[in-house]
């Protein structure tokens, strides 16, 4: 799957894609780090990637509303750390395939993972 990293995220996320065989890409690889979020979605939706981010403004469904875009996937650590974001992805990695959650808002903590479905 192509998917595109957010700049607050550690290069082990994309690392730890790539082992799983999916295309993935940084933000800061791209030159754009310090775009505003808006921007960064455009790329996204241009090149239709999968997004990865830190970042909780991603989860605003009035601004990214579900079934608009590829899939957004927000990792919540407690603690935010390499290994703590490492930790949550390969929780995901190994409860699903990335590939399902087109057009979602997944968001993933300590306490679980929670998916938000686009309307059928």
């Amino acid at each position: 799957m192509r998917v595109k990293i957010d700049e607050d995220l550690p290069l082990a996320v994309k690392y730890l894609l790539l082992q799983h065989g999916h295309d993935a890409q940084t933000v800061y690889e791209q030159g754009m780090s310090g775009w505003k979020d808006a921007d960064i979605f455009s790329v996204i939706q241009t090149e239709k990637r999968f997004f990865i981010t830190g970042d909780k403004g991603f989860g605003d469904l009035r601004i990214y509303p579900l079934g608009t875009h590829p899939g957004i996937l927000i990792l919540r650590p407690s603690r935010p750390s390499v290994s703590a974001f490492v930790h949550l992805l390969e929780q995901v990695i190994e409860a699903y395939r990335l590939e399902e959650f087109k057009g979602c808002l997944v968001v993933v903590s300590p306490r679980g993972i929670r998916v938000r479905r686009p309307p059928r």
